[in-house]
Order: C-alpha cells, then structure tokens, then sequence
C-alpha cells in the first residue's frame, strides 16, 4: 500500500501557509472563506496537491470550504 499523497495536517499547514494563518487556528470545520481564502488561492492549493499526486476538483472543493470537508474529499480521491 503506498502512502496518502496529502494528510489532513499537510493539507491545514498549506492552507494556514496561503491564508497567512497558524495552523494551529483553523479547525476543521470552520469556513476557510472566512479566514480570506478566495478562488485564486483555492487553485494554486488544488495545483500544489496536484503536482503531489492528488488530482482534486475545484467545484467539489468550493462545495463546502471547510477542512474537514476538503479531507473527506482528498480521503475519496487517494482511496482509489
């Protein structure tokens, strides 16, 4: 079995990294939108994963902005 491309901690710490946060403030189910993450920003999180092996889509994504949501998503997609 080969290891996740992304984990929920890898996946806060780029958010907390665009958004110019500490990871430690955002929780999982609080809205990403609300902490000043917009769509440019939501494209180059789905590029970086991308370019680590997971495909994601932005409209799943924009669906639910939350992290919680987001790993949920992530989970599906390196399952397969």
């Amino acid at each position: 079995m080969t290891a996740p491309a992304i984990s929920l901690d890898t996946m806060r710490a780029d958010v907390a990294r665009i958004i110019g946060e500490d990871p430690s403030e955002i929780g999982d189910d609080d809205n990403l939108i609300d902490f000043g993450l917009d769509s440019i920003r939501v494209m180059t999180l789905i590029q970086r994963w991308g370019e680590k092996g997971l495909k994601l889509d932005f409209a799943q994504l924009a669906e639910k902005p939350t992290l919680a949501h987001w790993w949920s998503v992530a989970s599906r997609h390196q399952a397969e």
